[in-house]
């Protein structure tokens, strides 16, 4: 160990300028390392409207790094169960913080110095030697460093230039998603629903809602939102293909844009929606405006560790949404990369160390997803079956999704 190398700081590039990349910056500049972070994106990032369950280990985190967590998002304390007919079925109480995909950005966003913040700068290549790595980008330009660290999501270059073999993989079924105003809600909806995390279980399919802040991360009340969730079976021929084909015929592929969804589909939602969910759930997909489809993929990195690359968060492992695990494990991921490499004289050694710390916690991170979601997919296998009986049940479903008690099991 040592500090560092020829009475320099030592460098780092971070690929992508999201929460783990951010995540991976600050720690390591906390650690006396040089760090440029580079997001091909130029504007600022956008979660699309998704909402985050900040767990107990990501708020430990954001404290150590100094940052003011005391209105990160909204607490609430119970879950419900409606059934068909609207009425409640089973209630439990659990104490959680709810945010939005845009007030963690920006506070982590706020928090890294600006200077080193490059935002349109697409990576197009990686060259790497014994003594350090270079990035180059579209526009041209070059940077080196002594560490690399892919940080650039699902479709990540970084992991694609290392290992090309390794993809998302879809899982059975799609999430509809959507931001309901808080403002737009009937009193006694709000009143039944509203502070709580609420379940809805049709047969193969999962509605789930809860609050999360406002726009401009607004936790005013009246102000504050409520994201919704949608998981419905869709076969990746038929269904899938389907959904991804807008008004002109044209099929996108991994996603489409929302403004591009066809209002076919749409309509059949609204409908399914009045057909299968409690009634005043219903009344909230209504209000749906624009809703985001949300293919569900796994992906799963077999290694993390190249010389002196390392991969990150959704670069490295995505696992169903129902752990509510991403933001959690990208902040474990950047700690646990930085503790390795903070003050190795072996870049590459101490990166290999990372991976074999890391890979096990993702396996089973993307194990535990696909348990829970086993019983949404269109098709099963006779495991797959057997984990629905188990893990698809209203009880099972309430107590265990989005918790991380799993991975502090012996």
């Amino acid at each position: 160990m040592g500090g560092p190398a020829n009475g320099r700081a030592r460098r780092a590039i971070v690929i992508g300028g999201s929460m783990s990349g951010l995540l991976v910056g600050l720690l390591l500049g906390r650690r006396g390392w040089d760090v440029d972070v580079y997001e091909r994106v130029a504007t600022a990032l956008s979660g699309r409207g998704a909402g985050i369950v900040a767990q107990g280990d990501l708020i430990a985190r954001l404290r150590a790094l100094g940052l003011d967590t005391r209105s990160l998002g909204v607490e609430i304390t119970t879950r419900q169960i409606l059934e068909h007919d609207g009425t409640v079925s089973d209630r439990m109480e659990c104490r959680q913080t709810l945010t939005a995909w845009e007030r963690l950005w920006r506070l982590l966003r706020d928090a890294f110095p600006a200077a080193h913040y490059h935002g349109g700068r697409g990576l197009v290549g990686i060259e790497q030697s014994d003594g350090g790595v270079v990035a180059r980008f579209a526009d041209g330009g070059s940077a080196q460093a002594d560490l690399l660290v892919g940080a650039d999501g699902i479709r990540s270059t970084v992991r694609h230039a290392c290992d090309a073999s390794v993809g998302p993989q879809y899982a059975g079924y799609v999430a509809w998603r959507s931001l309901i105003a808080e403002g737009d809600f009937a009193p006694a909806a709000h009143a039944a629903l509203f502070e709580r995390m609420t379940f809805c279980l049709p047969p193969g399919e999962q509605f789930l809602g809860y609050p999360v802040a406002g726009p401009d991360d607004d936790l005013r009340v009246g102000h504050r939102r409520y994201n919704i969730v949608w998981y419905r079976p869709a076969d990746e021929t038929g269904r899938l293909r389907d959904l991804l084909t807008d008004e002109t015929g044209t099929t996108h592929a991994i996603s489409i844009p929302p403004p591009l969804i066809r209002r076919a589909a749409i309509a059949d939602l609204m409908a399914d929606a009045r057909r299968l969910l409690a009634p005043q759930l219903a009344d909230l997909a209504a209000l749906m405006e624009e809703p985001i489809l949300q293919p569900i993929y796994d992906l799963e990195a077999k290694r993390l560790a190249f010389g002196r690359i390392a991969i990150v968060g959704d670069a490295a492992c995505v696992a169903r949404p129902h752990v509510a695990a991403g933001v959690a494990k990208a902040a474990d991921d950047a700690a646990a990369l930085v503790d390795a490499v903070a003050e190795a004289d072996d870049v590459p050694a101490a990166i290999r160390a990372f991976e074999a710390e890391r890979l096990p916690v993702n396996r089973r991170i993307v194990e535990r997803a696909r348990h829970l979601g086993a019983y949404l997919q269109a098709s099963q296998s006779a495991e797959e079956q057997a984990r629905s009986r188990r893990h698809g049940i209203p009880r099972a479903v309430m107590e265990e999704t989005a918790v991380l008690d799993f991975l502090h099991e012996a």
